[in-house]
């Protein structure tokens, strides 16, 4: 009986130290010195929430960069891979239509293949550097803009560029949502 007065207090107290105060520890230090990405990393346009760099947002429009597609439509509760292998009939499928959708977008050069391939998450906000460049002439005919503005353009590409995971995990990478933010604020 003993032991089991014991265990009750211990789980208790244990509660209260790691449910409670670290728990709110954590909470507040990450709001007071991290607030933005304590806060979902949200962007704003006009006082409004237009989406988070965390995750990917669909683009229809040629005047904007588009990102990767989504296995999940880019909703966030069913978000996951296809699970569609390289030898998937369904998968070939759907390359094939998004390659003809992009077709047009790219009607002078290659289709950048992460835009005909899903990220893992199917939520990756980021696309390559060479990829961002790669749509950079689609983005300046839908806009009809000069090669001034062309140059500006991919000065913003730079801007939003990152290395992710040190440099292990792959080159630079650009977050697509705030790259087309900085895109509308320019012009």
């Amino acid at each position: 009986m003993k032991t089991i007065i014991i265990a009750v207090k211990l789980m208790i107290v244990m509660t209260l130290v790691l449910g409670l105060l670290y728990t709110g520890a954590i909470t507040t230090f990450g709001h007071l010195f991290f607030n933005n990405k304590a806060n979902g990393s949200l962007l704003k346009k006009d006082g409004h929430v237009i989406g988070s760099s965390l995750l990917a947002q669909e683009f229809k429009s040629d005047r904007y960069f588009w990102p990767r597609p989504s296995a999940a439509k880019y909703e966030t509760v069913p978000s996951g891979a296809s699970n569609l292998g390289p030898t998937s009939a369904d998968l070939k499928t759907e390359v094939e239509k998004r390659s003809q959708r992009l077709s047009k977008r790219f009607s002078s050069h290659r289709i950048p293949q992460e835009l005909l391939f899903a990220s893992a998450s199917g939520l990756d906000p980021h696309i390559s550097e060479n990829d961002a460049l790669e749509q950079v002439n689609a983005v300046v005919a839908a806009r009809r803009l000069n090669e001034t503005d062309k140059l500006k353009i991919m000065s913003l590409i730079k801007k939003n560029t990152e290395i992710i995971g040190l440099g292990i995990l792959g080159g630079p990478y650009v977050n697509v949502l705030e790259l087309n933010v900085d895109l509308d604020k320019s012009f």
